[in-house]
């Protein structure tokens, strides 16, 4: 969402005086309106909310917050069959620009009184329905009182059962929703049937910033009709187009508009079935070479070839990519990989069950030392990291920003763990905050003492995973005390993961005592302990 009421307490605002009312209205906070899988394109907030109410006692304060900006019942199973209680006093909250319905089980009684009474508050800024299944085939009863020039910046739709109709209505409904920033179709799996009058609505949004398509059930034809509504979403921040099993192949001629999102901060494409093809398209889409191009077939981009080698990145402000469980690009992503080098500003690059083989890796690793942003790296479930840790040795040296490392299930053997202590050791990566080392069983017992020797030096940490495979059990060596030992010197971990890791009784005994002594709370995961 963006921009509005800029207004804290400490600029003034005023406090609810009664204590019936202090008990459901709070100031808030900018904390309260900032979604963690949504871009920070609001400092705003507004002043007064009610959160989380019985409905009776919803419709009890109503009459005396004629100035209430924020309602949020959403997760309120007793909304369900009651919601006409509370829309027959919307026009008492005409100020009011949020409303937040979300899992509230809402029926079609409740849902066609919701569309009457949206039309008596005309400064909502944000509506979310999501999770509520009977939305699904009656969106036009809700929105339809919606007018050109409508405040709408965000409209939250996720798992709502909506149909190929409520698709094509939305299309239709979108050129009047011209402030929209925010929209979250995600997971309605049958509106990818309706995509071309959803695309075409959106060319009209030119000032959207987020759009989720997660599991929208589209197809590689859905590509090419999204490429045609990009070129007008230039201030597009964020897209999700993940969990669209059937999109692979999709981007082989049809990512050309994708270098138009100049502004893209964060592009989801985990679990998309990517070709080597899609992987070939993007790597053009991401990155383009200056100079001349001779182009042999229009229509593909493996006639392309390149006459001046000079790199220009086009999407320079991207942040975030999540290529994740595409295992077809295992193989044929080492162009690809080699070139996010020239994306300054990545910070979070997660591409794990890859299938990545030795050749990619190796790309990768040469590529992740000149990431300096890099907050966030996630190799999960590439087997070919085993052994070949050494090969990141420069990266985990020169990562100063590094906050997540998961290295879980990747045939990590004793020597890369050591090797991973003598870097934490040197007084490197003493920013991490998780550290994922799980379903890694090939690690001998030296290998997990240097390891526990070592990780007292990673003052941030805050959680660590070292859980063994739900087919394996091993008994705890004596690097558990040294583990412990460190634990103490760990001011910030809260968390550390220790599955079917077999603890013998004097070991026990030491976790007991640390848990009674302990001045902080530390979970020890131990599901599977025999």
């Amino acid at each position: 969402m963006s921009q509005t009421r800029k207004k804290t307490s400490s600029e003034g605002e005023t406090k609810p005086q009664t204590s019936s009312v202090n008990k459901f209205l709070r100031g808030s906070k900018a904390e309260s309106r900032k979604e963690n899988d949504d871009l920070k394109t609001t400092d705003s907030q507004p002043s007064n909310w009610i959160q989380k109410t019985a409905p009776s006692e919803t419709v009890a304060l109503l009459p005396f917050l004629p100035d209430l900006e924020e309602l949020d019942i959403s997760w309120n199973d007793f909304v369900g069959g009651t919601l006409h209680s509370i829309t027959q006093q919307m026009h008492l909250v005409s100020k009011l620009k949020i409303l937040r319905l979300g899992s509230c089980r809402l029926t079609t009684d409740d849902v066609q009184a919701l569309g009457e009474a949206l039309e008596m508050i005309p400064e909502l800024e944000e509506l979310n329905l999501s999770w509520n299944s009977k939305v699904g085939g009656n969106l036009p009863l809700i929105l339809q009182k919606f007018q050109k020039g409508s405040k709408i910046q965000m409209l939250k739709l996720v798992d709502c059962t909506l149909t190929s109709e409520d698709g094509t209505f939305l299309g239709q409904l979108l050129p009047m929703l011209q402030s929209l920033e925010v929209l979250d179709l995600s997971i309605n799996r049958d509106i990818g049937g309706s995509l071309n009058s959803i695309a075409q609505g959106l060319k009209s949004t030119s000032n959207l910033k987020v759009l989720k398509l997660h599991s929208c059930g589209l197809s590689q034809k859905s590509v090419k009709i999204l490429d045609a509504a990009f070129r007008y979403l230039a201030e597009l921040r964020k897209l999700d187009l993940s969990c669209n099993k059937d999109l692979g192949g999709g981007f082989e001629d049809s990512s050309a508009q994708l270098v138009m999102l100049k502004h893209l901060q964060v592009l989801d494409l985990h679990q998309c079935s990517l070709t080597a093809d899609d992987v070939m398209s993007l790597t053009f889409a991401l990155l383009a070479w200056k100079g001349a191009w001779k182009q042999e077939s229009p229509s593909s981009m493996l006639g392309r070839w390149l006459v001046c080698a000079q790199v220009i990145p086009l999407l320079s402000n991207l942040q975030e990519l999540d290529l994740s469980a595409n295992k077809k690009m295992g193989n044929s992503s080492e162009n690809l990989l080699s070139r996010l080098r020239f994306l300054p500003a990545l910070k979070s690059l997660v591409i794990n069950n890859c299938a990545l083989e030795s050749e990619t890796f190796t790309a990768l690793a040469e590529t992740s030392v000149h990431l300096s942003a890099l907050e966030v790296f996630n190799l999960s479930w590439n087997k070919c990291v085993g052994g070949n840790l050494k090969l990141l040795l420069e990266t985990l040296k020169l990562s100063m920003s590094l906050r997540v490392l998961r290295l879980s299930s990747c045939s990590l053997v004793t020597e890369d763990v050591v090797l991973l202590a003598s870097v934490i050791q040197t007084g490197h990566l003493a920013k991490l905050r998780k550290l994922d080392l799980s379903y890694n069983d090939s690690i001998c017992d030296a290998g997990w003492t240097m390891f526990c020797q070592n990780v007292r030096f990673l003052k941030e940490l805050i959680e660590l995973d070292i859980s063994l495979r739900p087919s394996n059990f091993r008994d705890c060596g004596q690097w558990f005390r040294h583990l412990l030992c460190a634990v103490i010197k760990l001011p910030q971990i809260t968390e550390i993961g220790m599955k079917r890791w077999i603890l013998p009784a004097s070991q026990e005994e030491e976790l007991e005592c640390f848990d009674q002594d302990k001045k902080r709370s530390i979970h020890f995961d131990h599901g599977g302990f025999q």
